[in-house]
């Protein structure tokens, strides 16, 4: 494990098949991200009673795929776990993320910095002889989320 300010890079760890329930968010550009995820994340928060079925009710899941992707698959998802699909909300998507191996790096700090931190991850993944995934789900799992801190596991998929 090595660690760097409020940087943790975990190491490699697959997970099975997640079922999520949230909101899709999709923009023209990456400055209407850093709006909007904020927006749907609180928004989420506010309707979580709404989800059936939640499996871990504190940790809010992002997920996106970093590479070339189809329209159905663009924006990113701002979602909780659930154990199985039950009457999903208005206005709510579900999502399934098959299951994968991710390179994970534990990251503390301000939801804006986090794009720069993925730097570092990679690094890592080519570092270890993995290779990255980017057709693939790329998971940000939040155990923290407020305006001026996030704690959140950034998973990026590898083989």
């Amino acid at each position: 494990m090595k660690k760097m300010n409020a940087i943790t890079l975990e190491g490699v760890k697959e997970f099975g098949n997640k079922k999520l329930v949230g909101f899709r968010v999709v923009c023209n550009d990456m400055k209407g991200y850093g709006k909007e995820i904020p927006e749907a994340s609180m928004a989420l928060e506010r309707r979580k009673s709404e989800i059936k079925q939640l499996l871990e009710p504190v940790k809010l899941i992002g997920a996106f795929k970093a590479g070339e992707i189809s329209e159905g698959d663009d924006g990113y998802w701002v979602c909780f776990e659930v154990h199985e699909f039950e009457d999903i909300p208005e206005g709510m998507v579900r999502l399934v993320v098959p299951a994968q191996k991710y390179a994970i790096l534990n990251f503390n700090g301000h939801a804006s910095e986090i794009f720069h931190v993925y730097t570092h991850l990679h690094q890592w993944i080519n570092d270890n002889g993995y290779k990255r995934v980017p057709d693939q789900w790329s998971l940000e799992i939040y155990s923290k989320w407020t305006a001026n801190e996030d704690r959140v596991d950034l998973c990026d998929p590898v083989l």
